[in-house]
């Protein structure tokens, strides 16, 4: 995800203080005190936090992302068989992220000195989640706790996350943010071979309990390191947002295009493994591509954010990730009846599909009136990616049950044929609003 900018702070004046009278301060409204910063960019304790980010993300985001092997585990248990809410569970809890960025990063921007508290509030509702998940018997309960429980508590604690690594990562902000996005696509390489594990052996309960232990473990000796570099303070010194960029044909063919993508780019995680049974392959080879998209997704977001920063035609890049995208899950997924095209699709559709996602900063920049306006343009974007997280659970539930069959002879072994058609069509869809921006006449993109 994208830098969110921290606004600047007016210190608190410490208790008891005897420099001047209220009366001289309250005279000079823009004296302030000085206080001496521990250096940014360098130092143990900038290094510190970003470990604890990087543990953070990776094991608190990873989890959601790796859901597919929860989900074609859920679809072989009697009471669950059939259910077309099932796939709701992990596209609400990565939804939530996203729908929920124009609420608590304004808070967090607002009330920097509740970070911490923040923090610990969403660190225990993501824990309380899986182990509530774990008594849950029906598909509603688990979509309240694994889904919408464990995404809210996720939301809660990323944004306090990102405005203390934007305190002590400045001028090497774009070096932090890969090593603390990266981690959550290593884990996504190691999470679908516990969870197929845990999942074989001894049910979701236990694997629900197990997770929920490891977040302890894993995460919680590091709550103390997520402190923040700035004192905090009263007086937050807020920018006005020049709406402008409104009235730009340019930020609604990207909008249009963010949202068409996001319908569509979650689905092959979530159903690859599902797919793979369908093949007769076995669930491990399921977990295998998860950790093949996870991957390729890494590679994919380094490489297109390091051809960004190069200033390369924002345009071309979004064309290729979309149209590469598209023709893959037409092809190689509806046409794979073997391990060689579907490990194939897994490499190309994770590098190109998750570049997308490295561009959005791009996006923003290209469209916003102002360079303060960055945040109004993430929380606008992650927004618009989370509406095609969501609906993408109703419908692909809705495209798998019209189709509920299986046909080896069939594209998509038939079952997954609509929802093969509907992912293609999605990034069509994108690439599309991407070409109609050429057609936008240049006093209109700036």
């Amino acid at each position: 995800m994208p830098n969110i900018e921290l606004q600047n702070r007016t210190p608190l004046r410490p208790p008891g203080s005897e420099g001047e009278s209220d009366e001289h301060a309250s005279s000079q409204p823009h004296a302030r005190i000085i206080q001496h910063l521990q250096a940014a960019d360098k130092g143990l304790a900038a290094y510190r936090v970003l470990f604890a980010a990087f543990a953070f993300e990776g094991v608190l985001w990873g989890f959601p992302l790796s859901f597919g092997v929860f989900q074609q585990y859920y679809t072989t248990l009697p009471g669950f068989a059939g259910s077309q809410f099932i796939t709701y569970i992990g596209t609400i809890a990565t939804g939530i992220t996203y729908l929920g960025a124009p609420i608590l990063a304004p808070i967090v921007k607002q009330y920097p000195q509740y970070q911490r508290l923040l923090i610990l509030v969403g660190w225990s509702l993501c824990v309380m989640s899986l182990i509530a998940g774990s008594f849950a018997n029906t598909i509603v309960g688990l979509v309240l706790t694994q889904g919408v429980l464990y995404g809210v508590g996720y939301l809660i604690v990323f944004y306090p996350v990102v405005s203390i690594v934007n305190e002590w990562w400045i001028a090497r902000r774009g070096f932090a943010w890969g090593i603390m996005l990266g981690s959550s696509g290593i884990s996504g390489v190691v999470y679908p071979f516990i969870n197929e594990a845990l999942l074989h052996k001894y049910g979701y309960q236990t694997a629900l309990r197990a997770m929920a232990l490891a977040t302890v473990i894993l995460t919680g000796p590091l709550l103390p390191f997520l402190k923040g570099r700035l004192p905090p303070s009263r007086n937050i010194i807020l920018t006005r947002t020049n709406w402008s960029f409104l009235r730009k044909p340019i930020f609604w063919l990207y909008i249009m295009s963010t949202i068409a993508q996001s319908l569509g780019f979650y689905l092959p995680t979530l159903y690859l493994p599902a797919y793979a049974s369908a093949a007769g392959l076995s669930t491990i080879i399921g977990a295998t591509l998860l950790a093949v998209v996870n991957i390729a997704s890494v590679l994919g977001q380094f490489t297109y954010g390091w051809l960004s920063d190069r200033n390369f035609s924002l345009n071309i890049l979004l064309l290729s990730t979309s149209a590469v995208a598209a023709i893959s899950s037409l092809t190689l997924w509806g046409l794979a009846q073997s391990l060689s095209f579907l490990i194939l699709f897994a490499m190309i559709y994770g590098f190109f599909a998750y570049a997308y996602l490295a561009m959005r900063v791009r996006i923003g920049m290209a469209v916003a009136a102002e360079p303060n306006d960055s945040m109004t343009m993430f929380c606008i974007f992650s927004f618009s990616q989370g509406i095609g997280n969501v609906l993408a659970g109703p419908i692909s539930g809705a495209l798998l049950t019209a189709n509920a069959d299986v046909d080896a002879h069939e594209y998509g072994y038939f079952r997954y044929k609509g929802l093969i058609i509907f992912t293609g069509v999605s990034m069509v869809a994108s690439a599309i609003c991407i070409s109609l921006s050429y057609l936008v006449p240049t006093r209109f993109r700036s």
